[in-house]
């Protein structure tokens, strides 16, 4: 029965027969020459075969020396292979990381992207476009490992960390009374129809708009609801109401609506890179300190 062979017989094997040269081999390796010697004949008794035919003046591999030899080679790769991927798995520059975002909410995140895989190309990135309440659902089911959600309410199972704010603006059409004014106040609009998105889509965000137009006096008369920030706005252009988003959704060129400031400090929206307290993975923790360097001045 042949016993276990090391690796490092292995190694001292393969060294002996690319040299063919004891002596060579011996300080190619760094040991002395009557240790290796010893631990060839060891592995040829172990294996019950000749590895190599020894004269006074050359050494030359078996047929059986050959075949190891090949073999030999190949167990060392996978060996290598298998310790390589290990640690780079555990440095989290392999894998995979399943990230979650809203629409036209954080201008930041294809920078993040970008960096991340110049960083980290042996990553495969899932990326999903969910809504804040999806997402807050999805993560504490762990299907997904992070997500950037907008005013995430507060959950003993999560870790949130701001990583961008932009302010709120009043949208309404260009065909709108009020259209042509250089500045607008929300009371303005105390009368209006509204056009908004509907509260379990984003539950903070929805509290903080209501809030806002609290504070200017205004009390909603909501007369539409759009779970798409793009039908919302071509609700608004179309003249159905107006409405309260994120600035970030001027970016969605429709000439026929306006926007304007609020002027309040209430009307400052976060949001937040959210992921589960408990999870240790070490992609995500990379990817949490590129989101950090790249969303923060």
């Amino acid at each position: 029965m042949v016993d276990a062979i090391e690796l490092r017989h292995l190694r001292y094997f393969i060294a002996v027969a690319e040299e063919l040269h004891f002596g060579r081999a011996a300080r190619r390796l760094g040991i002395s020459q009557p240790p290796l010697s010893l631990q060839i004949q060891h592995l040829e008794a172990n294996l019950g075969v000749s590895l190599f035919d020894r004269t006074n003046r050359s050494v030359a591999l078996t047929a059986a020396g050959h075949t190891l030899l090949e073999e030999g080679r190949k167990a060392l790769a996978g060996f290598t292979h298998a310790t390589d991927a290990t640690l780079r798995s555990a440095r989290g520059e392999t894998g995979s990381l399943r990230v979650a975002f809203a629409a036209v909410m954080f201008l930041t995140l294809p920078r993040i992207i970008r960096r991340f895989r110049q960083e980290f190309p042996d990553v495969r990135l899932e990326l999903r476009e969910l809504s804040t309440g999806v997402q807050i659902t999805a993560l504490k089911a762990g299907e997904l490992d992070i997500g950037f959600v907008r005013q995430p309410p507060r959950d003993a199972e999560l870790v949130t960390e701001t990583m961008m704010k932009e302010n709120l603006v009043l949208a309404l059409s260009k065909g709108h009374p009020l259209a042509s004014r250089k500045r607008l106040r929300l009371s303005d609009v105390a009368n209006d129809d509204f056009v908004l998105f509907p509260r379990d889509l984003t539950p903070g965000l929805y509290a903080q708009v209501l809030a806002v137009c609290a504070e200017a006096g205004v009390h909603p008369r909501i007369v539409q609801t759009s779970r798409e920030l793009h039908t919302t706005i071509s609700l608004v252009e179309a003249g159905l109401g107006v409405t309260i988003v994120p600035a970030s959704a001027q970016q969605m060129v429709r000439r026929g609506v306006r926007y304007f400031p609020i002027r309040s400090a209430s009307a400052v929206t976060r949001i937040d890179a959210a992921w589960r307290l408990d999870n240790r993975s070490a992609i995500l923790a990379s990817f949490i300190e590129i989101a950090r360097s790249v969303a923060r001045p």
